[in-house]
Formats: structure tokens, C-alpha cells, sequence
């Protein structure tokens, strides 16, 4: 009998083709994981889950007694309740490095995008607004080159934004971490240093750390009254990590100049959140990795590792170490 596994919201077609060879695939797609029965049903038989945002906590874990890992479709995992897993002997997996860089052309594409107020340009131009030689000094935006950024969260991705804004735009790089980065202070001249500093010194501030219990809520009130007021707030990580209505008082009240954001406190944003209504914050519908290319290989790291459990083999990205330790 061919082993079952649950496909959830996102898992890219050529690789649900090559799943579908080998094993029982059924696809689910933004149901309620509490009462749809026939989600239910299926999971109750799972050995795999392989997807995208599949919120797996103690309750869900009580109706799939047959769950041997669930394969992340994402760097992120905050999805996921690890010790609810861990208690289960359930592996975790998600898909690290194959976003890196496309997550860091996201940042850097809407970082310059509010210093240049590309959007709210477009936006002028398209709407025949520009029907005098000369644009006025009010629709200028500000430099990026030769300026400071600053990165909260130095790992893969905080790594590869230094790069860009070292090596592209001649830019002085300091940084908050939870170690010090050697190679990063080597390669980019980077700076580490404590996170007042970064925010009081920082033309630009990129948040980039993962959502954690120590991470929600890391940037509210106190630290934006620290920021310039000409600084640009960018978040490229996950939305929780700031703390959104200090983020829009701040920018009402000219505490910063601007804001780029590809991720929010609720997603899909509500349509009268206020940040849709600032022509100073540009704003994404969470895209950071989302290319053609990514997707692909993300969805194929993440059924390498599917195979990987489901043939009693260690995953090559397995978020907890221990549950694969305790199999042994």
C-alpha cells in the first residue's frame, strides 16, 4: 500500500507530479484545519505533510497518529509548535539557502523603492499627473548609496542584503545579531554593535530576523522614537516581529520618514489598515521569495526532505536535531 501524504496550500505542480508517482497525494487548500472532515479524515492516515503555512500545533497533531514529518515549503516555521512536535517524535523540516538571495532582492527592491519613491512616482506619471517640464522638490526622494544600513538579524539572508548595500551601493553596514558575524565584518566591513546604537546611527533599518518568541514584538514605540526621523524602516522577515500600531503612530507623527514592507501583523492586510493609505510605506503582499525559480526549488527541497523521513532517513534540514536523535 502506497504511503499517504497531505499536500497543503502550496507545493509547486512538477513536484506534486513526482509525489503523485510515488505515493497516495491528496492536495488541501486554505481549509479549516479544526473541522473539515475530509481534511481530517485524510490526515488521520497521513505518514507526510508537505505545504505551506500549515498551522501544526498539539490539537492537530491529535488527529494524525500516523505523522512521521511535516516538510515546510518555507524558511520560516513559525507555524509550527516544535515541542508539541518534539513530544510526538514528529521531524520538522523547512527550506533554508534556496531564498537567500531571492528574499534579499525583495528587501533591497523595496528599500530603494520608498528612498526613491518609485511606487508614488509610477502612481504620479500614470495618472498624467507630470504635465510640467520639472518635478517639484516635494516628490524628491533621498540617496541610498553612501548611506547606512543597518540589519537586525545577520543570517543567510541578513548576509546577503549586507553584500548589495556593501559592494552596490557603497553603503557603511552595522548590525544586531544574536553572535558576532567575523566573516560578514570581514567581507562587508560590517559593524556589529547593540541595537540602540544601530537604530540611533541607521539611515535605513531592515528587520530580517526570524519570528520567535524573543523576536515579536522587537521593534515597537521606544524603538522608533530612537530612529532618525529621516530613517527608512524596512521588514522583509515576518510581521509579528513589529509591533504595528506603534509602526503607523510613528510614521503619523514624522518619527521616521518612511517604511517598505513585504510582510504585516495580519496577512492578507485588511483593506482599511491604515498603512494602505501613506504614500511614504510601500507595501507587498508577502512576495519575498515568490519568483518562478525559488518557488520551484523550494517545493523541491521540501519533498527531498519528505522522502527523507518517510524512508527513515535524517533529513538534510531538519529544524529539531534531538527528534531525529530520539529515533535512535
Amino acid at each position: 500500500m502506497r504511503k499517504k501524504i497531505l499536500a497543503y496550500n502550496r507545493v509547486e505542480k512538477p513536484v506534486l507530479e513526482r509525489l503523485q508517482k510515488k505515493y497516495d497525494v491528496q492536495f488541501f487548500k486554505n481549509v479549516d484545519t479544526n473541522t473539515d472532515t475530509e481534511f481530517l479524515d485524510f490526515l488521520q492516515e497521513a505518514e507526510g505533510a508537505i505545504g505551506l503555512e500549515l498551522p501544526v500545533d498539539r490539537q492537530l497533531l491529535e488527529h494524525a497518529p500516523n505523522l512521521k514529518i511535516i516538510s515546510n515549503v518555507s524558511v520560516g516555521y513559525n507555524n509550527l509548535d516544535l515541542d508539541a512536535l518534539k513530544e510526538k517524535n514528529v521531524m520538522a523540516t523547512n527550506t533554508p539557502g534556496v531564498l537567500t538571495n531571492t528574499v534579499a532582492d525583495t528587501a533591497f527592491g523595496i528599500l530603494v523603492a520608498a528612498a526613491r519613491r518609485i511606487p508614488e512616482l509610477d502612481y504620479y506619471v500614470k495618472e498624467g499627473k507630470w504635465d510640467v517640464e520639472a518635478v517639484g522638490p516635494e516628490l524628491f526622494g533621498t540617496n541610498v548609496h553612501h548611506k547606512t544600513l543597518g540589519i537586525i538579524g545577520m543570517g543567510r539572508i541578513g548576509n546577503a542584503i549586507a553584500q548589495r548595500g556593501h559592494f552596490g551601493f557603497d553603503m557603511d553596514i552595522l548590525y544586531h545579531s544574536r553572535s558576532s558575524k567575523p566573516e560578514a565584518e570581514k567581507q562587508f566591513n560590517a559593524k556589529y554593535c547593540n541595537l540602540d546604537k544601530l537604530l540611533e546611527a541607521s539611515d535605513f533599518v531592515c528587520m530580517i530576523t526570524p519570528l520567535t518568541k524573543q523576536t515579536e514584538g522587537m521593534i515597537g514605540k521606544e524603538e522608533f522614537k530612537r530612529m532618525k526621523k529621516s530613517a527608512i524602516f524596512v521588514n522583509a522577515s515576518r510581521g509579528k516581529t513589529v509591533v504595528e500600531e506603534d509602526l503607523i503612530e510613528a510614521l503619523k507623527q514624522g518619527e521616521i520618514a518612511a517604511a517598505a514592507l513585504d510582510v504585516f501583523e495580519q496577512e492578507p492586510i485588511d483593506s482599511d489598515n491604515p498603512l494602505l493609505q501613506m504614500s511614504n510605506v510601500v507595501t507587498t503582499p508577502h512576495i519575498g521569495s515568490s519568483t518562478v525559480e525559488t518557488e520551484l526549488k523550494m517545493s523541491e527541497l521540501a519533498a527531498d526532505n519528505l522522502e527523507a523521513g518517510l524512508n527513515g532517513e535524517k533529513p538534510p534540514n531538519l529544524i529539531d536535531a534531538s527528534v531525529w536523535d530520539n529515533k535512535g
